[in-house]
């Protein structure tokens, strides 16, 4: 069309299908101009009802948060510094509009807003982003990385659809060339297709931000109807029942988990009112009475558990009963560390009548005394090989019932020598025995007895016996010592040890140690 000789006709007729042609491309930019300029209409309408949706979310969160803390509060808290991440970024996304927009005399006027200048000039310098560019990433990461990190563990997929959603990798163009993310989105865009974007980036932040609350809150209610939120329960007809009897009692299921506390609780035990931390404490859902069992017999517990549910109390009634059992008429007789007593300790015990309250309890028996708290005793035995203990009780109605059992009685096993804790036949260098600590242990005794050596006896090959006061070598035995081959096995023996605090008790003759030196 432009080549060859033409007539001043025919160029006449080829400029103006040239200006035919540009006059259709013009009308047809301006329609997708405007049809950008509706979408971000449609946009700002939806994320006006989005943020009121969201608004309305938290507003009933906190309600539930007032009246159930224990399950509530912790989702608001995370539900807060969701809304705090978005309410940011909206903001600054709207004040970046405000500015896109200054200098637009109506911003109704789509087809006027073609121009790229704006972006091109706030987030380019020639090919390199700009500080403000920079600036909108870093908004835009703040926001995606806060949300995925607050909902990565509990729940994995959305924040992985967060971090896809707002990803900012490069792009691909057709001919198959990596573009920078803000450049392929932003760079020489009209100004109402880019606008239009900005929009839809807030739309983004407000459906993150309503799919992050629904799924927080649905794992919320989803536990609080879980299976694993209860436990089993026994409803019987009556307290107690005699033999022979036909047992009528039913399972059921109860709440345990912290959500179903009650906010306060009225209850009464055979007509006295109970108080709290005195009489009952609540956990899991749970009234853990802590009351004295009283009399024999039947006693009635009544009264009202009260629970917060939307701003108003619902009662829940309490009528059950339980049952304080007659008294059996044998006793219980057992030694706390082992089936025997020790000749040389003090062995504790404890002795009951099941069912006898333990100032009508009676012990006696050969080196038996009383000691401190309900139910407890000493035994210290003497000469012999047994020792019984006699047990008598007096029931509620008078009648007397009596017990008796029989313990063997033995000697504190044999003490075993040490050197530096060590016992046997050990290795050491002679330096190390020169400063060591002899001493005495009862191995696998069940009591807790502490020995104390007053002296001992020392032997190097080819040098006399000697011997030594105290737990450690003295300078004779030092000097001795020294004159010992390396590979020469000295001996520790006739140890002398006693029981701290019971001097008075001969103990069996302490094993020696040999010490094969090193050195």
């Amino acid at each position: 069309m432009a080549g060859g000789k033409l007539s001043a006709r025919q160029k006449m007729i080829n400029l103006m299908y040239l200006v035919f042609i540009a006059m259709m491309a013009m009308n047809m930019s301006k329609e997708v101009l405007s049809a950008f300029g509706l979408m971000n209409e449609r946009l700002t309408e939806s994320n006006e009802a989005a943020t009121q949706r969201n608004t309305d979310f938290m507003v009933g969160l906190a309600e539930k948060a007032v009246d159930k803390p224990e399950k509530f509060k912790p989702l608001k808290s995370k539900a807060d510094q969701i809304k705090t991440l978005a309410d940011n970024f909206n903001a600054y996304i709207s004040n970046l509009k405000t500015q896109m927009t200054a200098k637009v005399d109506d911003v109704k006027d789509y087809e006027a807003m073609d121009n790229s200048s704006f972006l091109d000039e706030y987030f380019f310098v020639g090919d390199k982003e700009t500080k403000k560019g920079q600036e909108f990433l870093n908004e835009m990461a703040k926001f995606k990385n806060g949300v995925s990190e607050l909902l990565k563990d509990d729940y994995p997929e959305i924040a992985k659809d967060v971090f896809s959603k707002f990803s900012t990798d490069p792009k691909v163009n057709s001919d198959g060339k990596k573009i920078p993310w803000l450049e392929a989105n932003f760079k020489q865009f009209p100004l109402v297709a880019s606008l239009t974007k900005m929009t839809q980036l807030q739309s983004d932040v407000k459906t993150t931000e309503s799919e992050s609350l629904s799924a927080m809150l649905a794992g919320a209610l989803s536990k609080e109807i879980s299976m694993t939120n209860y436990t089993t329960l026994m409803e019987t007809s009556k307290a107690a029942y005699f033999n022979g009897e036909t047992f009528d009692g039913e399972i059921v299921l109860g709440r345990k988990d912290e959500s179903t506390k009650p906010t306060r609780v009225e209850l009464t035990l055979d007509g006295r009112p109970l108080q709290l931390e005195r009489d009952f404490i609540i956990e899991e859902g749970k009234v853990k009475l802590k009351v004295n069992a009283g009399r024999a017999g039947e006693h009635k517990i009544e009264g009202q558990l009260i629970f917060a549910e939307d701003g108003e109390e619902l009662e829940v009634p309490v009528k059950q009963s339980f049952a304080t059992v007659p008294k059996p008429n044998s006793a219980t007789i057992s030694a706390d560390k082992m089936n025997v007593v020790y000749r040389g300790v003090t062995n504790p015990m404890t002795i009951s009548f099941a069912g006898v309250s333990d100032n009508k309890v009676v012990a006696t028996g050969q080196g038996l005394s009383r000691g401190s708290g309900v139910g407890k005793y000493n035994m210290n035995p003497g000469s012999g090989r047994e020792v019984t203990i006699n047990v008598t009780g007096t029931l509620p109605d008078g009648q007397r019932v009596a017990d008796k059992a029989t313990f063997r009685i033995k000697d504190i096993p044999k003490p075993t020598g040490t050197v530096r804790g060590e016992d046997g036949a050990i290795k050491m260098q002679r330096g190390s025995l020169e400063i060591s600590t002899i001493g005495a242990k009862l191995d696998d005794f069940d009591f807790d007895l502490p020995l104390q050596v007053s002296g001992f006896k020392f032997k190097v090959p080819g040098q006399p016996t000697m011997t030594v006061g105290g737990n450690k070598l003295n300078t004779r035995a030092k000097n001795a010592l020294r004159k010992a081959k390396r590979g020469s096995s000295v001996q520790v023996f006739d140890i002398q040890a006693k029981i701290k605090g019971n001097s008075a008790y001969r103990l069996k003759k302490v094993s020696p140690v040999i010490i094969e030196l090193t050195n």
